[in-house]
């Protein structure tokens, strides 16, 4: 997974990078080993790479994240949570497709 567009989050940085930015934010819960979550992995780098400087997109690896998924209550993954000007105003469970995540995106531009 080495996009540099994608900022991986864990505790430590969780404000910082999503509640205190000023660009909307995508963040996505996920696992290594889970098969709906790697349907949604190439889509969310295709997303940060397009919509660089626009969106922020962050991960969060689940296995080693489990204080943030319990606290943003993530039962099952993929969990895509998205937040503008540090509110969550959507999330989506499972997978969906590149075109389903935009119109959500565009919602918050």
């Amino acid at each position: 997974m080495g996009n540099e567009n994608i900022v991986i989050l864990s505790a430590d940085n969780f404000e910082d990078e999503v509640l205190k930015s000023k660009n909307p934010v995508v963040v996505d819960f996920y696992a290594d080993w889970c098969g709906p979550c790697q349907v949604v992995g190439p889509i969310m780098d295709e997303l940060a790479n397009e919509l660089e400087g626009k969106v922020k997109i962050c991960k969060v690896n689940v296995d080693g994240q489990t204080e943030l998924a319990r606290k943003f209550k993530v039962m099952s993954i993929p969990t895509i949570l998205f937040y503008k000007n540090g509110e969550q105003v959507n999330r989506v469970t499972g997978a969906s497709s590149k075109n389903e995540f935009m119109n959500l995106i565009y919602k918050m531009l």
